[in-house]
């Protein structure tokens, strides 16, 4: 009788959450099918089945936290149309559809084995149910592209490679003890983390005590920009995208990184990585925590697509949909808080990355110019740096090299 195991949903997870069974004991499962909900360090995920049949027994109970490799559930022998379909030698491939964005319809983990080996989802033809992508067609894929023994973590095995991102979880509501006696301090009462609070606790800690941060300021004049937007927005058709600021802040940024690679690194294990893909995260706050999507290849997409991009990101993080592909791979990160009135802040860097850019709000302020005394939209960005990859004159001249670009908008293509 197989066993179902706590799967590694995430290269960073070392538990899960069991928050929901989509099936019952006796109901029939098919190979792709989803069988449980399970809360990651980094999302919420729904598992689907590696075996058909029936599911036997339920064994670990929802709201259970169990580690990876730790049996969950048992699948026999089925009998129903489902079971019986998925018994076949080979799975049945049918055509793919699509999700309502356009992509490939593929469950979260086949998304992220896929981006792993750097298959295109959009070549492989689905076997899951309505022609679904599960995770046997990438990892049959993957084999057939030379082995997948290697790289792709299989339910209940392990990866130890370091989460390099602060995830979204969608997690369920944090515990609340009952009120404890009054104090001095009044009554106490205590909470308990999520999970992704917890993984943001301790990546932050990290990061402060590993990586040597030091701060760059800077003060933009944003008034070409501002009339530049105002200009975009005066001209837009009926259900255009108009870019943000924050999304030209972006632009600029990736501009900027791919002219100065170790910005757009690492320092590991006594070593710089250089990426050659410029993936900017965008920070987004999400409830009682932290989300940074990856808007991937932002220098090479022109701003309406880095704006589409990004409310997409932003609208899937605030329904719970975000997936963890959507959350990984970003180089750099940008985190602007100016939409709550904030001036300047100083971040902390989201590990391994070499640097974090904090933007401030965009407020009208007197300037000299020419003698004379003018009003200038203006904006305070501070840069944080890891001194292990990025020294001052290196991350002053990055800095320097996004106040430029911000102040020219036109090199950035508007």
């Amino acid at each position: 009788m197989p066993d179902v195991v706590m799967p590694r949903l995430s290269d960073s997870m070392e538990e899960g959450t069991i928050l929901q069974w989509l099936k019952k004991p006796g109901d029939d499962v098919a190979v792709g099918e989803e069988l449980v909900e399970i809360e990651t360090d980094k999302a919420n995920m729904a598992y689907e089945s590696d075996v058909a049949g029936k599911l036997v027994e339920i064994v670990a109970q929802e709201g259970e936290t169990l580690p990876i490799g730790s049996v969950i559930a048992r699948i026999g022998e089925g009998d129903g149309p489902a079971a019986q379909a998925s018994k076949q030698e080979e799975p049945v491939a049918v055509p793919v559809t699509a999700d309502g964005d356009g992509r490939p319809k593929a469950s979260p983990v086949a998304r992220r084995i896929a981006k792993e080996h750097g298959l295109d989802l959009s070549q492989l033809q689905g076997s899951g149910p309505g022609g679904r992508i599960v995770k046997a067609d990438v990892e049959r894929a993957a084999s057939s592209a030379g082995g997948v023994a290697a790289g792709v973590p299989r339910s209940g095995g392990r990866r130890e490679a370091a989460s390099e991102h602060v995830w979204e979880a969608g997690a369920t509501g944090p515990a609340v003890e009952a009120p404890r006696p009054e104090t001095a301090k009044g009554t106490v009462s205590y909470e308990e983390l999520s999970k992704l609070q917890s993984t943001i606790a301790r990546r932050m800690a990290e990061s402060k005590a590993t990586a040597p941060h030091f701060y760059l300021e800077a003060e933009v004049d944003m008034s070409r920009l501002v009339e530049a937007r105002s200009q975009l927005k005066a001209t837009a058709a009926a259900g255009d995208v108009v870019p943000s600021f924050n999304d030209m802040i972006v632009k600029a940024c990736a501009l900027a990184l791919r002219e100065h690679p170790r910005a757009n690194g690492a320092y590991r294990d006594g070593r710089f990585e250089l990426y050659s893909r410029v993936n900017v995260g965008v920070a987004v706050a999400a409830r009682d925590a932290l989300v940074v999507p990856t808007i991937f290849d932002a220098d090479r997409k022109v701003l309406r697509q880095i704006a589409s991009d990004a409310r997409a990101l932003a609208q899937r993080v605030r329904d719970g949909q975000i997936t963890p592909p959507e959350l990984s791979g970003a180089t750099f990160t940008v985190s602007n808080l100016g939409m709550f009135g904030i001036n300047s802040f100083a971040a902390v860097i989201n590990p391994p990355q070499a640097a974090i850019l904090a933007v401030g709000a965009i407020a009208e302020r007197p300037v000299i110019r020419d003698g004379e005394v003018t009003i200038a939209h203006l904006m305070r960005v501070n840069l944080a740096c890891d001194h292990r990859i990025l020294y001052g004159a290196s991350g002053a001249e990055f800095l320097a090299r996004i106040r430029t670009l911000l102040e020219e908008p036109l090199a950035l293509a508007l």
